[in-house]
């Protein structure tokens, strides 16, 4: 999910938050390690980086999950070998994050990385990453990245919600669109991405000083100040992302303020898995951009779909697709590399490089040449009734990135 939840700031102003580490390891395999370890090459370790405590907890569960899915549905095997795989709490960011990948990395020993929820979590455990020579298969929001040598992503670059979505809004919209969001990176990524687009396509904010509104992140719980300023303006629509708990009182508030008749454009993550549940009927209607939706009709989605839900209680999330689709590529990376010979962190990174179309959940998709992330088509959602509940339903394709 687009998030940096560990250091919330405005542009130039940093604050460190500290935080426990923890770390849980769950075993596939009895025996085995890493190549490098000098051990038996019938097992690949994998780590799991996700938050599983914290303010992103649904995320980093959804995560866990979704490649857990993939794992349970293939015989605990990717590329025809066992597979040991250990997993770390990142918690709300660097300072949990760093200690558990540092267990995963220095203790564990891993072949290889996953996961990770928080865009600020990149930075932090990036470099001890490559110093190992560990590649990372993330399955959540990333934020841009100079260096994607040793980096591979199935889910998404923060900026492409609001690109993939800006036309529609400008098409739709017949005036000034207010902008606003959490004053941290991933709230900087995912508003920006909409802003940036919507100024080079001739789009007008209705913010006072026409830039985005930042709201402090996490102590704001009441969004009440920040819609009168909406209803001051001359907005005849809002762009926004949030998410977590933050998401719930905006939208919740939002249908209960003066600004309710206001149409509501937002990052998918604003009404994604348990928090539509927690928002209820405030999020009906609601229109978001993502790169995946439950019902989407194609062969891949309908066995993923009837796999989760024999499991879980819920529809899947883009969270789990995305992590269900890094244990797909590293199961063909993994093939990939013991059909050539040896299997380690080098031969899988190089066989990542070697991928073509993946065949997944939420469309067909390759990833980028020079990102490293995934070239994929973006759907238009809004949040409708399906029976006795919400549910995210595809209106329309937006737009296909990614490079």
């Amino acid at each position: 999910m687009f998030v940096n939840a560990s250091t919330p700031r405005r542009p130039g102003r940093s604050r460190a938050r500290a935080s426990a580490a923890t770390a849980v390891a769950v075993s596939l395999a009895v025996a085995g390690c890493s190549s490098d370890s000098g051990s038996s090459d019938e097992t690949v370790r994998v780590g799991l980086l996700a938050a599983l405590s914290g303010t992103y907890e649904p995320v980093g569960t959804d995560l866990r999950n979704g490649f857990q899915l993939y794992l349970d549905t293939h015989g605990g095997k990717l590329g025809g070998h066992e597979v040991e795989l250990s997993i770390g709490d990142e918690g709300d960011g660097p300072p949990t994050a760093v200690p558990a990948a540092t267990k995963l990395v220095k203790k564990d020993r891993v072949d290889v990385m996953t996961g990770i929820v928080a865009n600020g979590s990149y930075n932090a455990v990036l470099p001890m990453l490559k110093q190992n020579k560990i590649p990372l298969v993330s399955s959540n929001g990333r934020p841009d990245l100079k260096d994607v040598s040793g980096v591979w992503h199935t889910s998404f670059l923060s900026k492409d919600f609001g690109a993939a979505i800006a036309q529609y809004v400008k098409d739709e919209v017949d005036g000034p669109v207010y902008a606003i969001g959490p004053d941290y990176q991933g709230g900087y990524d995912q508003v920006g991405g909409f802003t940036e687009t919507f100024d080079e396509i001739g789009g007008e904010l209705a913010n006072p000083d026409g830039e985005t509104t930042w709201t402090p992140f996490p102590d704001t719980t009441n969004f009440t100040p920040y819609f009168a300023d909406i209803a001051e303006s001359n907005a005849e629509a809002v762009y926004t992302f949030y998410a977590g708990k933050a998401a719930i009182d905006f939208v919740k508030q939002y249908a209960q303020s003066d600004i309710a008749d206001i149409p509501l454009y937002a990052s998918g993550a604003l009404t994604e898995g348990s928090i539509l549940q927690a928002q209820g009927d405030a999020a009906e209607g609601i229109q978001s951009v993502f790169n995946y939706v439950p019902d989407l009709d194609n062969g891949a989605n309908r066995r993923f779909v009837s796999d989760w839900t024999a499991k879980h209680d819920t529809s899947p999330t883009e969270y789990a697709m995305a992590s269900y689709d890094a244990a797909h590529v590293l199961d063909m990376a993994i093939a990939d590399a013991a059909d050539k010979g040896e299997v380690n962190s080098e031969t899988i990174n190089e066989a990542l490089g070697g991928l073509g179309q993946i065949d997944s959940p939420r469309g067909a998709w390759a990833f980028g040449e020079k990102s490293h992330a995934p070239v994929q088509k973006w759907y238009l959602r809004e949040v409708r009734k399906d029976g006795e509940q919400l549910s995210n339903v595809t209106v329309q394709d937006l737009a296909t990135l990614g490079g």
